[in-house]
């Protein structure tokens, strides 16, 4: 069977940062590596870690230029044929979650699961498709805490773009689908919880977010930019004459002989 890297990232975030790694050790089927990869924090990260180191393959307390570098970091480290990144803050759904899904690894080049998603006021659980399209990836994209990456596609893909402060993992995913046509499978069950309360899910990031999206789509998919813009306006139009079509007093009308059927 495949092995397993479940990398962690942390900056200065150590509540979350034991709730990330005791649902980790507390994985009832624990055959896979576990790296964590620290900012250099100065919170007692580092502390906790090596209390801990007992029970983690590899860790480092450095410096680094962000979240994509520390990402890149655990990638070089990793020796599983798989990666999962469950960063400090997020943890698995429950403790038999490795044990029942583990079996999927080695199916396809990206395995992806649902997602428990808690918000301050809500808590919801995030569905993904079946089937992904570049349309699909102009409008969201796939869960890192939640999807099994085989580490290969880094060498055919690339590491995390670290010129892009939000949405590498988002650029690593199109290129990897819509680009590279890695193979995927979707499993339509609950892996991890993930909290909204990171860099992307803050508000005053979002015009920077919409910013970098733009750049990646206009380097590398413009042409696909033309067409889906195409289609959405033609999708438009459609869901227009629909409601035209279906509108009461146009039925009336042609009834009456006045307006031929469209």
């Amino acid at each position: 069977m495949p092995k397993l890297s479940i990398i962690t990232i942390n900056y200065n975030n150590i509540d979350g940062l034991k709730r990330t790694v005791e649902s980790v050790l507390n994985q009832s089927w624990r055959d896979f590596e576990y790296i964590i990869i620290d900012g250099g924090s100065t919170d007692g990260s580092d502390a906790y870690i090596e209390s801990q180191s007992g029970n983690i393959d590899f860790w480092i307390s450095e410096t680094d230029k962000g979240v994509y570098n520390a990402m890149n970091k655990g990638i070089v480290k990793a020796t599983g044929e798989y990666l999962l990144f469950l960063n400090s803050g997020d943890h698995f759904f429950n403790n038999e979650v490795l044990k029942q899904n583990y079996k999927y690894l080695g199916l396809r080049d990206i395995i992806y699961f649902n997602l428990q998603v808690s918000g301050e006021n809500r808590e919801f659980v995030k569905k993904y498709p079946n089937e992904l399209s570049f349309s699909y990836f102009m409008k969201s994209t796939l869960p890192h805490p939640a999807t099994f990456i085989n580490a290969s596609l880094f060498d055919k893909v690339g590491l995390y773009d670290e010129s892009l402060r939000f949405v590498s993992d988002w650029k690593f995913f199109i290129e990897s689908i819509c680009k590279f046509n890695s193979s995927y499978i979707w499993i339509d069950t609950v892996l991890t919880k993930f909290y909204l309360d990171g860099l992307s899910s803050d508000f005053k990031n979002h015009d920077t977010i919409s910013c970098e999206v733009e750049s990646v789509l206009k380097s590398n998919f413009q042409a696909f930019i033309l067409d889906s813009n195409e289609l959405i306006e033609l999708n438009e139009l459609r869901k227009i004459l629909s409601r035209i079509r279906n509108s009461r007093k146009i039925k009336i009308l042609i009834k009456l002989g006045i307006l031929k059927e469209f």
